[in-house]
């Protein structure tokens, strides 16, 4: 188990050697990460997806943006994946799961980008 987001974070299952994983078919967040540092226990986040199905997203490494990965970690037995399922929860949560992801790591394989600022106008 991995801890990913603010506070106490989400329990996402993993991480898991990439290149050997098999998805299993049911939706999910999902993450693709590397050691920077191959001799510590630290991760770099990558990617961040979801899907309604996770084997319809090209995973392992059929996915469009698996070649900025694989660049990124320097080959793709560097990479791992770890997943979060959210039993009971729609596309729009997982959605929001993966978007706040992004907008704290900002993992340089995605092409979003989100502002994970609060304004004061915005809470009562």
């Amino acid at each position: 188990m991995i801890r990913l987001g603010s506070l106490a974070g989400y329990a996402f299952s993993g991480p898991r050697l990439l290149a050997g994983w098999d998805p299993p078919a049911e939706p999910g967040v999902y993450a693709i990460l590397y050691k920077p540092e191959p001799d510590r226990e630290r991760y770099a986040v990558v990617y961040v997806g979801h899907a309604d199905d996770l084997t319809t997203e090209g995973l392992p490494l059929r996915h469009p943006r698996s070649h900025c990965w694989t660049r990124r970690a320097g080959g793709k037995w560097r990479l791992h994946v770890a997943t979060l399922s959210i039993p009971g929860g729609t596309t729009g949560h997982r959605k929001m799961v993966a978007e706040e992801l992004i907008s704290m790591y900002t993992p340089h394989c995605n092409a979003e980008r989100y502002d994970g600022a609060w304004r004061p106008e915005w809470t009562l």
